[in-house]
């Protein structure tokens, strides 16, 4: 029975026919009443039915709850003896989900706990629960050992359930009870778990042990998130300045390796004013976290203070300039790193020295390092071996790439991607095709930057109907949606060859918002086409997306003075 027409249909012919629908038909025709809001058709079926089973009676209760209408589903709950964990499950999650019941839940569950001993109580039953927990104001009427006994006898479920179990203990102050649940199956634990836990520990006054849960958390080799870091800012802050960091130096530095990863420099400084230079792990921290705002001047200070620099705080200099482009500072300290060390430059660094040399396309000293790297031994990794192809493309010399590429026997989806896209940016169309195809042959599965390289590569060379092979491709033989990028591709391809008509046709199609670039393109094809009245008509929307962007300003006043205005 798909619709209501067809369930209307059929209970008319068995009524006319005088023969009694099956416990299935039946079951059925209550469930697409109840879905059209029939209840009442509905409840009269059940009425009639010679025998009910568990599932006639949890279709007309689940439909009585999803009407919000608890009483009469109570009271058909109440009327049968043929509930199974399906009926208790959809009547406790009908009063945790309405507002002003979650007494009346609780009492559901306690008073039936014991009814049904032959169910097994599963995951859904104790989410439901907790989050009722988790919202009432009051615990204290469902004891921390019927919450526990709960869990036990729900077994091994996904994590999420023991998160929530942990997250509705800290909301209630039962932090003993929450770390007894965290430590019960450690392997289950989670980044949700721990960041659950280390906040509940922050929020409700402990400082100190949600610092050390989060060491802890590293230990145990889970990684940090934002959200750690955030669970802990405030907390910890107030509890830094109320003891005035009265912790042993490792302690220290972990609070300024999270103040430095959640950006907020200014409650680094605090803390560095107050324990002065003496640890150089905090150092350490600092520096990393002011290379990556961006401020250098403070990063080269602290760098200076260190008596002893290690890898970390060098490729923190490094990177920090390479990121603001401070390209001739970069090998300023290349110079001093070899003057001052004893070791050679780690792969981190060399990256960062080979992405400087692609920024500033300077081709002779990109050989410079290669040669280096060669002279010295340093052993190529995939990393350095793709910067490498990466650098030479960019500089120019796709020849040197390509030589490099060559060599590579295990090729990776990154590499392949440096490749099509060094081609695809210097017009060589055909080189790029074909190392597309071979890394398909090859079953590498191209993602949203390969086609971006590839659809770039057939604008540059006006290859319409190649383009639009690769695009349609994208979706259908790879899975690939197309982004902003993709789209603003194709328009500025069709522009190129004149296709406004396409141009129009395609923009009918797009199937995400139309941004800046995609306007950009498609003001870009009317200024080819010398199409004003198109122009118009996105000139608005444009306007509107850019901002600041004042070459898009200039573009749309190119279009205008074609006709003079």
């Amino acid at each position: 029975m798909r619709s209501l027409k067809d369930g209307l249909i059929y209970h008319v012919q068995a009524i006319k026919g005088g023969f009694t629908p099956t416990f299935f038909t039946s079951n059925q025709l209550i469930h697409v009443y109840s879905k059209h809001g029939l209840l009442h058709d509905a409840h009269k079926l059940l009425d009639e039915m010679p025998e009910r089973n568990v599932f006639s009676w949890n279709a007309i209760i689940s439909a009585y709850i999803k009407s919000q209408k608890l009483k009469q589903a109570r009271a058909l709950f109440d009327a049968t003896s043929n509930r199974d964990l399906v009926t208790y499950n959809s009547m406790l999650s009908g009063y945790v989900s309405a507002d002003g019941h979650e007494a009346h839940a609780l009492k559901l569950f306690l008073d039936t706990r014991s009814a049904c001993e032959g169910i097994k109580i599963d995951e859904f039953t104790f989410t439901t629960m907790l989050n009722l927990i988790a919202n009432a104001n009051d615990l204290n009427r469902f004891s921390d050992s019927s919450l526990i006994d709960m869990y036990s006898k729900c077994g091994c479920f996904k994590e999420a359930c023991r998160n929530a179990m942990v997250a509705a203990c800290c909301k209630e102050h039962k932090l003993e009870m929450a770390l007894d649940v965290f430590w019960r199956e450690p392997k289950l634990n989670d980044i949700v778990s721990w960041n659950t836990l280390i906040s509940g520990y922050a929020q409700n006054g402990y400082e100190e042990e949600s610092l050390r849960l989060f060491l802890c958390m590293a230990e145990s080799g889970i990684g940090w998130n934002e959200h750690t870091f955030a669970s802990l800012e405030k907390e910890v802050h107030a509890w830094v300045l109320k003891n005035e960091i009265s912790l042993n130096p490792f302690i220290s530095s972990g609070i300024v390796d999270v103040y430095c990863k959640c950006g907020n420099m200014k409650y680094v400084e605090s803390v560095h004013t107050t324990i002065g230079n003496g640890n150089c792990y905090a150092i350490t921290s600092m520096i990393v976290g002011y290379a990556s705002q961006g401020n250098m001047v403070e990063t080269r200070t602290l760098f200076d203070s260190l008596p002893e620099k290690n890898s970390v705080v060098w490729t923190a200099l490094f990177s920090g300039y390479v990121r603001s482009q401070q390209c001739e500072v970069v090998f300023e300290l290349l110079c001093e790193f070899y003057a001052k060390e004893a070791t050679l430059p780690d792969a981190v660094i060399l990256l960062n020295l080979l992405s400087i040399c692609a920024i500033q396309a300077a081709l002779g000293l990109e050989k410079h390092i290669h040669a280096y790297l060669l002279r010295v031994g340093i052993e190529m990794d995939e990393k350095l071996i793709t910067a490498l192809v990466d650098m030479y493309s960019k500089c120019g010399s796709i020849a040197y790439a390509e030589k490099i590429f060559q060599r590579v026997i295990d090729r990776d989806l990154v590499i392949y991607n440096v490749m099509i896209t060094g081609y695809a940016h210097q017009g060589h169309e055909n080189e790029a095709i074909q190392h597309f195809e071979e890394m398909v042959e090859k079953g590498v599965r191209p993602n949203a930057v390969t086609f971006l390289a590839f659809l770039s590569a057939c604008r540059y060379s006006r290859l319409v109907e190649q383009g639009e092979k690769i695009f349609l491709s994208m979706r259908k033989d790879f899975n690939v949606l197309p982004e902003t990028n993709h789209y603003a591709c194709m328009i500025d391809l069709y522009g190129r060859t004149n296709q406004l008509e396409k141009v129009v046709a395609f923009m009918r199609m797009v199937q995400i918002e139309l941004d800046a670039a995609i306007l950009g393109a498609f003001l870009n094809a009317c200024r080819i086409k010398e199409n004003t009245v198109l122009a118009r008509e996105v000139e608005e929307k444009l306007l509107s997306s850019v901002g600041d962007d004042g070459a898009q300003y200039v573009q749309l006043a190119n279009v205008y003075a074609i006709e003079g205005n």
